[in-house]
């Protein structure tokens, strides 16, 4: 495909269902099958869709917010909503009312396409409250009189046979939709991406892994639909390469799923990759004997071959039977066919990328934001430097300011931010995009990312501290699933630590303490904590050690909004709440 041909997304679309015809496209389970849309089929709803929209009065420029678990009518409903030439405004399926009524009222939105009665329930009061002309709905919502016209889906696709389509003047600098950002800092900002945003991210994404051969990919999609990097890495880019998308039934059945699909492309944020780390070492550790002594000489002699150290004719020798006898079985748990696993979102912890990097697991840092569409830099498959997010992608123009920040240019670019011109013009600077984020260029252009400028701590010595780093190490630790470092304008670090769950009732259950039982004030239990704490400090600078630590019970989650839907930690609501006693770890 010549992406840089191409005038928009639902021209690409229309294009590549074309030539999919009745071949599988997107892929969705049903009473515990898998079920294929053919591209054809996918074409058609499509487009029977886009010209009921414009019967609902939907025109170009309106804005038309989608709230769907991922399944096929996903990408139908996302397409068909820009065929109209209207904005697409993805929204989280974790949203609050208060968060939907923010988002219908800030984009103005004239309807609304929700999946059904689950969602529809914070969607419908928001919708009341703020006033939309209407809400189609997938499945049947089977609700009362809200002021507002609802819709069957079904209805409005059997309203066209699908096969004519109303002719528009979509240019490649539309804007194709308004992704509201996940607030990390405050109130959520809608981006506005324009159609060549994205097919620039499609057009880099190609070039990076072009080299694995990619002919009938197949990818497993599990990420928010209405996140970025999902929007663009697991929809936009999969359908540009006529990719077959096959939509994950959940976290929680994600590994079935993997051995079911087979996919050979991939993309997750590092807490999935924290995650899958620790239940196989703990899957390895229960088995014990033979087993773990071949799996921890895998990873020891694999980490040994990626940094280049030396190995002695032994390990050499052996390093044969360890990838027949543990790597090979470990690639059968992610399906067997994998060619590239793609993480970003946020920082992925060196030891976690080495580990995968052992075991052969093809996993590749990349780097972005949603204000760059979000693709910025992905590191390449035959040269993976795991400590960075690789060298930039095609046609993007990226600089180090003096002070240290990423800076970017280039198609990617968002427009702007949803009315707020002030706010663009701060991150926007003559065509340069602010991304708040530290870096540096090694000899070879690959990019480090240090930290966000924002979330820098400036101790009172007048030391710059990246926190994420430290939290990595941390949450690296069997004992320790969460952690928040504090300490700006202080003498040092104190911590916020939430205990592993499987650690606490495993130590709770050997030292005789009642379950459930709250061990935050329990001495023995502080101790062992404090020994993974003690752990990483022993691999910290002084001025990162972490001196002072409070144990929490409460997770950071998306419910209590300590965390976004992307998987951050939003740190000015977790300082909210625990500002005070985190601010009493200083008093004398």
């Amino acid at each position: 495909m010549d992406y840089d041909k191409l005038s928009s997304l639902p021209a690409m679309f229309f294009a590549n269902t074309k030539d999919i015809g009745n071949r599988p496209f997107l892929w969705a389970k049903h009473d515990g099958e898998w079920q294929p849309t053919s591209g054809e089929e996918a074409h058609k709803k499509a487009i029977a869709l886009s010209n009921s929209l414009i019967e609902l009065g939907v025109s170009k420029g309106d804005r038309i917010v989608l709230v769907s678990e991922s399944r096929p009518e996903w990408m139908i409903a996302d397409i068909a909503i820009m065929a109209t030439g209207a904005i697409s405004v993805p929204a989280y399926t974790t949203n609050q009312v208060n968060d939907h009524a923010h988002i219908l009222r800030d984009s103005g939105a004239k309807g609304a396409i929700v999946s059904g009665p689950a969602l529809a329930k914070n969607l419908l009061p928001a919708a009341t409250e703020v006033g939309i002309d209407f809400i189609v709905a997938i499945e049947d919502i089977s609700t009362g009189s809200h002021g507002i016209a609802i819709h069957l889906w079904d209805e409005l696709i059997s309203r066209h046979d699908g096969t004519v389509q109303l002719e528009n003047d979509i240019a490649r600098t539309d804007t194709s939709c308004l992704i509201y950002t996940s607030g990390t800092g405050g109130v959520p900002k809608g981006v506005m991406l324009s159609h060549g945003a994205i097919i620039a991210n499609c057009k880099g994404a190609f070039q990076l892994l072009n080299t694995l051969g990619l002919d009938d990919e197949r990818f497993l999609s599990f990420l928010p639909l209405s996140h970025s990097y999902e929007h663009t890495a697991g929809l936009m880019f999969p359908l540009s390469i006529k990719a077959q998308i096959y939509y994950a039934e959940g976290v929680d059945k994600l590994a079935a799923n993997m051995e079911e699909v087979g996919p050979t492309i991939m993309t997750a944020v590092p807490r999935l990759y924290e995650t899958m780390h620790g239940r196989i070492t703990r899957g390895v550790q229960q088995k014990g004997g033979l087993s773990e002594k071949l799996f921890l000489k895998a990873v020891e002699n694999g980490r040994k071959k990626y940094e280049g150290k030396r190995r002695t004719l032994g390990e050499a020798l052996l390093d044969p039977l360890l990838t027949r006898f543990v790597r090979d079985k470990v690639a059968r748990r992610f399906g067997g066919k994998l060619k590239a696993m793609v993480s970003g979102g946020a920082p992925l912890n060196y030891d976690i990328g080495t580990f995968f990097k052992a075991l052969n697991v093809p996993l590749l840092q990349g780097y972005g934001q949603t204000e760059s569409a979000p693709i910025i830099s992905c590191n390449v498959p035959k040269k993976n430097k795991i400590h960075t997010v690789g060298p930039k992608l095609v046609d993007v123009d990226l600089k180090i300011a003096n002070d240290g920040e990423i800076l970017v240019k280039g198609e990617l670019v968002m427009q702007g931010y949803w009315n707020m011109p002030e706010e663009t013009a701060e991150v926007i600077v003559n065509g340069w995009l602010h991304t708040g984020d530290i870096g540096e260029l090694d000899d070879d252009g690959y990019l480090i990312i240090t930290d966000r400028k924002k979330d820098i701590i400036v101790n009172a010595g007048g030391d710059n501290i990246a926190p994420q780093r430290i939290e990595g190490f941390l949450t690296l630790q069997p004992e320790i699933a969460q952690a928040m470092i504090y300490g700006d304008r202080k003498p040092n670090l104190s911590a916020l630590i939430l205990p592993d769950p499987e650690f606490t009732a495993d130590w709770a259950k050997e030292t005789g303490k009642p379950t459930p039982h709250n061990l935050v004030d329990d001495d023995g239990f502080r101790e062992a904590i404090s020994a993974a704490v003690d752990r990483v400090n022993a691999d910290l600078s002084v001025i990162e050690r972490v001196r002072r630590f409070i144990i929490i019970n409460e997770p950071f989650t998306i419910e209590n909004e300590m965390m976004t839907p992307s998987m951050k930690i939003r740190r000015h609501i977790i300082k909210e709440r625990y500002g005070e006693a985190l601010e009493a770890l200083y008093v004398r």
